[in-house]
């Protein structure tokens, strides 16, 4: 079974180094236009060489339409409150609008900017059906459903301000030739230093032994009996691309016993060679050989509950799981039970199958028979202040792109007219 595509992760189209393009918080132009917001960087030498290689964009369908002067703009962020009043680089709130206002208002268009996303009565909903264009994050994302695109008349080109546009009913948008696009790459190191720290985290028993010393307690051995050195562990990814490859390359240093991975498609040979990864092409053989497995693959039909309860019975027991992909490719439940039981010694990541993640959700306090073994945080690892301002900047790039008629950077094409411009979200 297919289920894994490179362009989300770091493999397929081009990587985008923080060097490399010159990201910045100015606004957008163009008559009159309504947008919606949701939230995706780039390398150079043989890698980004090899991640052209990969691309399997003809960009070719990406022809822009006619702007219609006076059709307004929709963003839906989250709200950042006095945190945004006092730090401007988050960009990405109601309060800061990824710094497009004075651009976009100072060009005529109409800007509306909500976090409202919940229900018919929802700025989400009122606003879409007049929207020519729609930004949202993954962060707090609107979900474009089937039946929205029905309504939707009106939409032209959605935006994700950031990577991952899972919360786009990618079919839907095909059908009804909708442009879907990412600021492609713009959080894969951000991602990539996420997961090392959520490892390392669980396998040092790290967040127990800071709950003890915030207790007032001091008892080594109850944090040392179940700490260790990711130093000599098998650690695996599932998914090999943009930020699986980043995070083989910083796991090189730690001296781990083997480094494997597993997708679709082999990585180009320089590439492997150059962190010493193995290829495992069954999946229940990968985790059966893996002491920590990391997600780092996109979520479409293909992954939504691939890591499930029977999947997890073949992980060795003690393991520990990292997710900062979708919190749909895990089993909540399935993780919950095994993480209770001992099978898994720790789950961590920053996704959740819902965003904002209910208050009863199990991910919330589940732990293992020691009490430990929780390393999740809201989803916020992609949206460092650094990765803010490169997507901000690619939103505004797309947006300059759409509005000028010029050809959009094939990488950031997820769906272009009427068709799939990338493997990403599955083989199609």
């Amino acid at each position: 079974m297919t289920i894994l595509s490179r362009p989300w992760f770091g493999l397929t189209g081009h990587t985008i180094s923080q060097e490399a393009i010159p990201y910045g918080t100015t606004a957008l132009q163009s008559p009159k236009i309504r947008i919606l917001f949701l939230y995706r960087k780039r390398p150079a030498s043989w890698q980004e060489r090899y991640d052209n290689d990969w691309l399997g964009t003809t960009g070719d369908s990406t022809e822009t339409k006619d702007t219609q002067p006076g059709a307004p703009i929709l963003a839906i962020l989250y709200n950042g409150f006095k945190a945004a009043e006092e730090e401007p680089r988050l960009l990405g709130t109601v309060e800061n609008r990824l710094g497009l206002q004075e651009w976009l208002t100072s060009q005529g268009h109409e800007f509306i900017v909500s976090s409202s996303k919940e229900g018919p009565d929802s700025d989400f909903q009122k606003h879409i059906t007049d929207a020519e264009i729609l930004i949202t994050t993954p962060f707090h994302p609107g979900y474009l459903t089937a039946d929205l695109f029905e309504k939707a008349k009106k939409l032209k080109l959605c935006v994700t301000a950031g990577v991952g546009s899972d919360h786009i009913d990618l079919n839907a948008a095909v059908k009804h030739k909708v442009q879907v696009l990412e600021v492609s790459g713009s959080n894969v190191v951000s991602v990539a230093e996420h997961v090392i720290m959520s490892m390392l985290l669980l396998v040092r028993n790290f967040v127990p032994a800071h709950e003890m010393i915030e207790r007032g307690d001091w008892q080594v051995s109850d944090i040392a009996r179940n700490a260790f050195d990711l130093e000599g562990k098998v650690v695996g990814t599932i998914g090999a691309g943009r930020i699986g490859y980043r995070v083989l390359q910083r796991l090189v240093p730690f001296d781990c016993k083997e480094l494997l991975y597993y997708d679709y498609a082999a990585l180009p040979q320089a590439a492997a060679d150059a962190v010493k990864a193995r290829r495992v092409e069954d999946l229940k053989e990968f985790v059966s050989q893996c002491d920590v497995v990391t997600v780092n693959c996109p979520l479409h039909e293909g992954t939504k509950g691939l890591v499930n309860e029977e999947l997890l019975s073949h992980f060795k027991k003690g393991a520990w799981l990292v997710n900062t992909a979708r919190g749909a490719i895990c089993d909540k439940d399935a993780v919950a039970k095994a993480l209770k039981s001992g099978h898994l010694s720790g789950y961590a990541g920053d996704v959740w199958n819902v965003q904002p993640a209910p208050k009863d959700h199990v991910w919330r306090t589940m732990k293992n028979p020691l009490g430990g073994g929780n390393g999740m945080v809201p989803h916020y690892s992609g949206t460092t202040l650094d990765a803010q301002t490169r997507y901000a900047n690619g939103v505004k790039s797309i947006l300059e792109n759409y509005f000028d008629n010029k050809p959009q950077e094939p990488q950031n094409i997820i769906v272009g007219l009427g068709k799939y411009e990338t493997k990403a979200y599955g083989q199609r």
